[in-house]
């Protein structure tokens, strides 16, 4: 599998070195070049420095012939933003991004992008623990998250009146 990944923390480094271990043909994007010492000394894969919202940068990663993409930067939006490239303008199949934020998770997922928040599953992990009870699979904990349909009516409320309220200052 042909694995493009944008970040090279400790999640995409680890990710890197995992996939690259199991015989996939990884490439890994970070806007810098330090961030690749977290890579193993016997890591086979490209490393592109570079900004990952950059459609050059991108095409020099080989996203037009990935298999898959996973954005895993310290930034939502630039996760989001990577993702939607991705998918959109590059067609990779399988398009992965991390979020912390719950509710642009599931929001980003209703708009069709594959999305993990390390918040939800890390909080649902830790409640299992304290209450002695029994881990479950992954798919229950990215469920565990705030109902996106009773936020987004709020956000959508704040929005308007905000706009309302530019419009009467003018």
């Amino acid at each position: 599998m042909r694995v493009v990944i944008l970040g090279c923390g400790r999640v995409g480094s680890l990710l890197a070195n995992t996939m690259d271990k199991a015989g996939n043909e990884v490439t890994i994007i970070d806007e810098n070049a330090d961030s690749f010492w977290r890579l193993a000394s016997d890591y086979g894969g490209e490393k592109v420095t570079g900004i990952g919202l950059d459609e050059d940068v991108l095409r020099v990663a080989g996203l037009d012939k990935a298999d898959a993409f996973v954005a895993v930067t310290n930034g939502d939006n630039t996760n989001v933003m990577a993702g939607q490239i991705a998918q959109r303008r590059f067609k990779v199949p399988r398009v992965i991004v991390r979020l912390y934020d719950p509710i642009r998770a599931q929001t980003y997922r209703k708009f069709g992008l594959e999305t993990i928040c390390t918040s939800i599953i890390g909080a649902g992990i830790i409640n299992d623990l304290l209450t002695g009870t029994p881990q479950r699979p992954i798919e229950e904990y990215i469920k565990m998250g705030p109902a996106v349909e009773h936020v987004l009516p709020v956000l959508e409320d704040k929005a308007a009146s905000s706009s309302e309220n530019e419009e009467e200052r003018k």
